[in-house]
């Protein structure tokens, strides 16, 4: 039997009010959408949920004692609790430079964690 699931599209900004009917996590119909993006935007969130997630981790011998990191492109939902377990034991070297990789595959997503800013060593 179909449901009915209400969704707020962020695709772009104009925030389309999406209604989507789908049985379990098949896509049926998708009414409201402004353009295309919305309509990939629902299908994406009933079947592969993804959210871009930013954290800190641990710097050896930094300037300050964490760096901000963030995920290079929108990691599975349902992971990000097992993603911010293994950040709290992810500890880098300093220095660390903007946009190196500080967790490569992060739980065997193929989605590398880079540092947001440098972080110089410590004088």
């Amino acid at each position: 039997m179909a449901e009915t699931s209400e969704l707020i599209c962020v695709a772009c900004p104009k925030g389309c009010p999406l209604i989507v009917k789908h049985e379990n996590k098949n896509v049926i119909e998708v009414i409201g959408a402004g353009c295309q993006r919305g309509k990939d935007y629902a299908i994406c969130e009933l079947q592969d949920p993804r959210r871009m997630m930013a954290s800190t981790v641990k710097v050896n011998g930094g300037l300050h004692p964490l760096v901000p990191v963030y995920t290079r492109q929108g990691f599975p939902k349902p992971l990000i609790p097992q993603l911010a377990q293994k950040l709290r034991e992810v500890e880098v070297p300093a220095p660390v430079k903007i946009n190196q990789v500080v967790l490569e595959d992060a739980l065997g997503t193929g989605i590398d964690i880079v540092a947001s800013r440098d972080m110089p060593a410590a004088h």
